[in-house]
């Protein structure tokens, strides 16, 4: 069953609260849910910081089976941030883990694309959304606004109250079960979308941020943003990713530095924070994203293939050291 918002656009009801009808959209019932409006909420949020309420027990219940949580971030878009949190979930599972991927990129869930199950439908239990599992072992879990939307083409014009509520509804209400990892791949920039993930996850287990940049100037501008956000909201930092660094020739090995080179590594150095690695333009990544194959199984020899593999290690060092 499907409702519709009143932007227009169709989606799955929740699965709990007021009635399904006309406007008891996902955004819709999950703000209406709240209760008393903004204010109540603001005040529920302030008194949860001070210790003077609780999270509610079926808030914590679907994320209560998830080891540690990593959050990607870019201070603008088309730097690479959804292909690293794919890549970086494959990378996981190809070491033995259990992984989630939650795309809370609402206006353009690219990630369903990425891996070709665009087409897929989720499901409800009684914990609520069963997510859409990956493949035979079904080791990676995802969910994305991506599966909810009536056609694919449809977009998702919304205000900032209706996305936040459901954001805070991907968080509590999918049925994410055994997880060593959740990768959240987040909209590019610092918005009330980037507070409203990080306030619905604080009271879980919130490993860090990874942020993605390109070499360019403009790109590691845009991350000094976020790395100020990142600081404000108290939210550790994993490591700055440079992306699209250099191309490496398939059959000579030489690198051309088809845009400048180390602006990431010069910033993590100059901010103080981990620089994680380059990756380098490999047409065999884009082959694989294009095509939705599994790029760390089928180009094992590829350029990017070890950078790729090496983050995740240090992603996976981190959180053997936290836990």
């Amino acid at each position: 069953m499907r409702g519709s918002s009143r932007s227009g656009l169709a989606v799955k009801p929740w699965r709990a609260g007021p009635p399904v009808g006309p406007r008891s959209s996902i955004g819709y019932s999950a703000c209406q849910s709240e209760g008393a409006g903004p204010r109540a909420g603001g005040r529920r949020k302030r008194e949860m910081r001070r210790g003077n309420m609780e999270e509610p027990a079926g808030e914590r219940a679907n994320l209560a089976g998830v080891r540690h949580i990593v959050l990607v971030l870019s201070g603008k878009g088309g730097v690479g941030k959804s292909t690293l949190s794919t890549e970086l979930a494959l990378a996981l599972r190809s070491a033995g883990k259990r992984v989630g991927i939650l795309d809370v990129d609402l206006c353009g869930p690219s990630i369903p694309r990425m891996l070709r199950v665009q087409d897929s439908a989720v499901h409800q239990c009684d914990s609520g959304w069963v997510p859409v599992f990956l493949g035979q072992d079904k080791a990676i879990a995802l969910m994305s606004i991506g599966f909810l939307l009536e056609r694919p083409d449809d977009a998702v014009v919304w205000r900032g109250p209706k996305k936040n509520a459901l954001i805070k509804q991907f968080v509590t209400d999918v049925a994410w079960g055994d997880l060593d990892f959740l990768i959240v791949d987040t909209p590019p920039g610092t918005s009330d979308e980037h507070i409203s993930t990080v306030e619905a996850l604080r009271p879980h287990r919130l490993l860090g941020a990874v942020l993605v940049t390109t070499p360019q100037a403009v790109s590691v501008g845009d991350v000094r943003r976020e790395l100020t956000f990142c600081r404000k909201a108290g939210l550790r930092i994993l490591g700055i990713v440079e992306n699209m660094s250099g191309f490496v020739c398939p059959h000579c090995s030489e690198c051309t530095n088809i845009f400048s080179k180390g602006g990431g590594e010069e910033l993590a150095k100059h901010a103080g924070v981990p620089f994680l690695g380059c990756v380098p333009l490999d047409p065999q990544l884009s082959q694989s994203l294009e095509e939705g194959k599994d790029f760390i199984q089928e180009f094992p020899k590829s350029s990017a293939f070890p950078a790729l593999t090496h983050i995740a290690q240090q992603i996976l060092d981190t959180s053997q050291r936290s836990s």
